[in-house]
């Protein structure tokens, strides 16, 4: 077996490990959570027959371990179960709701990934003036304030006083490809400056880190200019850092959207974890951190193989 494959494979298993592992952690942190399903279902006067009818109409009568086994048997099979206080297939509204937060994602990522790569490589140009200092102020800044105090400062400024998008991102079906870019602008702004940083100071100090290389002082001594120096032989050797980088704030553009989903009102993922956390509705929260966990580890498997295939070093590791 070719040496490449079999690093992809062994990656591959190790990520499925990780999933199921995942899913035993989030299983086993729901049973643990205190309360009764059945008794938030009901409410405080329901009878102790009435409890005992639903606990086993519910499956909760079965020990936790076997419960596991078949819940994790069912999303095998593409079942998610059923949730419990609208009895709807918890799959189907969970497509959704993931289709929605991927679209605010993708176009979080279109802005903000080429962004951050640009402003990396402008201030690795402009190292120690003003550009630089500028570009990191700047970026140090917005990561530094939480995502929720940036919207509600942007929903103010831009949505209330200068009234230029919605305040709430609400979308459907029967909206055009403009009317949904126009209700997601504000979110959108809010998860770029938020992942922006992050990526632009990461690719900022793996193109330094090159730059400090022989081949790079060849480069500048055969009269090449700085950009050239820069973009033809500093990046696509630094590429590995930022590839990894840049797939873990995707990872977060999918899975740390709760906050920002929360507070203008997106019916995405987040919102649709938080609605039926509320309501301890146990199968929806279960599946919704099953699908928040395979998209992060699958994000990060990527980046890993990515990384392998771009560096010769990891490739043939002896």
């Amino acid at each position: 077996m070719h040496p490449i494959l079999k690093l992809v494979l062994q990656r591959l298993a190790l990520g499925c490990l990780l999933l199921v592992a995942a899913s035993a952690l989030i299983f086993a942190g729901t049973m643990i959570l205190p309360g009764d399903v059945a008794q938030s279902i009901l409410g405080q006067s329901a009878t102790p027959q009435a409890l005992a009818n639903l606990r086993a109409e519910l499956g909760l009568d079965v020990p936790p371990v076997q419960r596991y086994f078949d819940w994790l048997g069912g999303v095998l099979h593409g079942d998610l179960g059923t949730s419990l206080t609208n009895r709807l297939d918890i799959a189907d509204t969970m497509g959704k709701r993931l289709g929605n937060t991927l679209f605010l994602a993708f176009w979080a990522a279109i802005i903000s990934v080429p962004l951050a790569i640009f402003l990396g490589l402008l201030a690795v140009r402009y190292e120690g003036r003003w550009p630089d200092k500028l570009i990191s102020g700047v970026t140090l800044a917005s990561i530094s304030i939480p995502e929720f105090l940036i919207g509600y400062v942007l929903i103010y400024f831009i949505a209330v006083k200068l009234r230029m998008f919605t305040t709430v991102a609400m979308i459907n079906d029967g909206m055009s490809l403009g009317e949904k870019l126009n209700a997601i602008a504000l979110p959108v702004i809010v998860l770029t400056l938020v992942v922006l940083a992050h990526m632009m100071r990461m690719t900022r100090a793996a193109i330094l880190n090159v730059m400090q290389s022989a081949y790079i002082e060849t480069a500048e001594l055969k009269g090449l200019s700085s950009f050239k120096v820069i973009a033809r032989h500093a990046f696509p050797n630094a590429i590995a850092p930022i590839v990894n980088v840049v797939m873990l704030n995707l990872a977060y553009l999918v899975v740390g959207v709760v906050v920002v989903e929360v507070v203008f009102v997106y019916p995405g993922m987040g919102q649709y974890l938080v609605d039926h956390v509320a309501k301890r509705d146990v199968p929806v929260v279960q599946a919704c951190g099953l699908v928040f966990a395979a998209v992060y580890i699958c994000l990060n498997m990527i980046a890993d193989i990515v990384s392998i295939l771009s560096n010769p070093r990891l490739r043939h590791p002896k």
